[in-house]
């Protein structure tokens, strides 16, 4: 058994590909969880502000976790522990990395100390916790990269990427989460590490959700952030040229204002606890992924394009990179009028693609993971 310190985003949320594995790595090693450090320096705006005051009432009461929208997994792990550190977000001067490390590295090594943690490896998902990894760790570092972070919305590019660099020079090993990622990393240290899905969850059947449109038309699903990546122009044609399907959506809403447009065949549903998904994503007609094409979807691995496939409804997506294992599996559009010649001839996934999704369960990425970690 080994312990490990994990910088990710606020543990317990909708469940990230670092979640999900460090919950399977939890069945061997003790994990103490920082939840988010921040990509980016807090503005003055409700959002921002709201999150601020509920980190600070979870830094002085552990036992806080009274916000819905950040403990959506109420799962009791054993051996993950979480903290929440007060620091300075996304620091940019070299005074205020410096300071925010200091701040950080006393009362992480509070916590650690009171666990009883012996020698950790360190592993981030964000390039913000480099100094502070850099400063502690004696065994090993991991970076995991899920994103491409020059080109992320909501972050402070300039910075994080100069983060990312020293990152980079000092870690031990990179997962990274496409073949985009990996070939930005050094080829000595990387390993491809695509997405998995929680098979179980998303291919046993589960009964239909209370509030999915029952119109008597055919319904589009999609789950996810309402957020720069989507294509609403395309959505809004659809809308419009299919007026015989519903339009679903589920998920946090990015935008200060609903983009979507105001039509009686789109619904917002608004966020929904990830095991519910399956009792909607079964009973909807079809899935679908309508991004734009630019740099941060060429890189994305988004974790829903399996969970569609597992549920195995017909899936319509618009073009990118990792999709290419599955394109055989898939309706890949390009504009209005290939959505709506997918909408009148649904096909569902081919013979076969439930055994190949299966495969790429989480268990087996944790698997490849362990390895690693016992090596450092």
């Amino acid at each position: 058994m080994k312990d490990i310190v994990v910088f990710g985003e606020d543990f317990g949320g909708l469940p990230s590909s670092t979640q999900h594995i460090i919950k399977h790595l939890a069945n061997n090693h003790r994990i103490l969880w920082v939840n988010s450090i921040g990509l980016r320096q807090p503005k003055w705006a409700a959002k921002d502000t709201k999150r601020i005051l509920n980190k600070l009432t979870r830094s002085f009461n552990a036992d806080a976790r009274s916000n819905a929208a950040f403990k959506q997994d109420s799962t009791v792990y054993d051996n993950i522990q979480t903290i929440d550190l007060l620091t300075i977000p996304a620091p940019r001067a070299h005074w205020a990395r410096k300071a925010a490390s200091k701040i950080m590295q006393r009362q992480l090594n509070r916590k650690l100390t009171k666990l009883g943690f012996d020698k950790p490896i360190f592993w981030t998902s964000l390039p913000t916790a480099v100094d502070v990894c850099k400063a502690m760790s004696n065994t090993g570092i991991i970076y995991y990269c899920g994103d491409d972070f020059g080109a992320l919305a909501g972050v402070d590019h300039q910075t994080v990427l100069e983060h990312e660099a020293d990152l980079i020079d000092c870690c031990n090993v990179i997962l990274a989460a496409s073949d985009k990622l990996t070939a930005k990393f050094p080829e000595n240290k990387t390993v491809t590490l695509p997405h998995g899905v929680d098979f179980p969850l998303f291919s046993t059947p589960s009964s239909k959700a209370k509030d999915l449109p029952d119109n008597g038309r055919k319904v589009l699903g999609f789950y996810g952030s309402l957020s720069e990546w989507l294509d609403y122009s395309l959505i809004e044609q659809v809308a419009e040229q299919a007026p015989d399907w519903d339009l679903v959506f589920i998920g946090p809403n990015e935008f200060p204002h609903n983009p979507l447009p105001q039509r009686n065949n789109v619904h917002y549903l608004g966020p929904r606890a990830h095991h519910d998904l399956p009792s909607y994503s079964q009973h909807w007609d079809a899935s679908w992924l309508p991004f734009i094409d630019n740099a941060q979807i060429k890189a994305c691995n988004p974790l829903k394009l399996l969970e569609y496939l597992a549920t195995g409804t017909p899936v319509i997506s618009t073009s990118f990179p990792a999709l290419t294992p599955y394109k055989q599996m898939l309706h890949v559009v390009t504009d209005i009028d290939d959505v709506c010649a997918s909408l009148k001839h649904l096909l569902p996934p081919p013979n076969g693609t439930m055994a190949l999704i299966e495969k790429q369960s989480w268990a087996s990425r944790a698997f490849q993971v362990e390895q690693l970690v016992r090596s450092l």
